[in-house]
């Protein structure tokens, strides 16, 4: 019997700044189009975030997925894990690297002592409403996102 090829191995490690180039793609492909700078100085800011992380799905030494979560203590709510963003490459969508990620996102939560993982999606986004669903998440709320810009 012969051994796996590890060369096609789906793996999730933290993302490190080696991995710019993957996540301005992969940012690009959720719809946030940023300058080189922007995402370095953004990645720069969230990894050195106390109850961030920033994980990477790397197949075959190249990243197809990112995963950004934070552990969120709140007064109304119960302290929970929150995705704040997840991707996976349009080209290696349903081939399991989203539910591997979303599983390390569990994994992580469990780890720091938090018992849910909650996570906002567009209303647009059926497709991503479906995946959520048949992994377990279920809507608890609906809200408007409300922004004011600061001169």
């Amino acid at each position: 019997m012969q051994a796996p090829d590890d060369r096609h191995a789906f793996v999730v490690r933290p993302a490190d700044t080696d991995d710019l180039s993957a996540i301005r793609g992969l940012l690009t492909q959720l719809g946030y189009d940023l300058e080189p700078d922007d995402v370095r100085a953004r990645l720069a800011a969230v990894l050195d975030a106390a109850g961030h992380a920033v994980l990477v799905g790397d197949r075959a030494g190249q990243v197809i997925a990112l995963l950004h979560l934070y552990a969120r203590p709140a007064l109304e709510k119960p302290p929970e894990v929150i995705v704040q963003a997840l991707v996976v490459d349009a080209r290696d969508r349903q081939g399991g690297a989203g539910k591997a990620m979303m599983a390390a996102a569990e994994r992580w939560a469990r780890d720091h002592g938090f018992r849910s993982v909650a996570l906002t999606s567009h209303i647009k986004r059926a497709d991503a409403h479906a995946f959520y669903a048949a992994l377990g998440y279920h809507m608890a709320a609906t809200s408007h996102l409300l922004r004011k810009a600061l001169d």
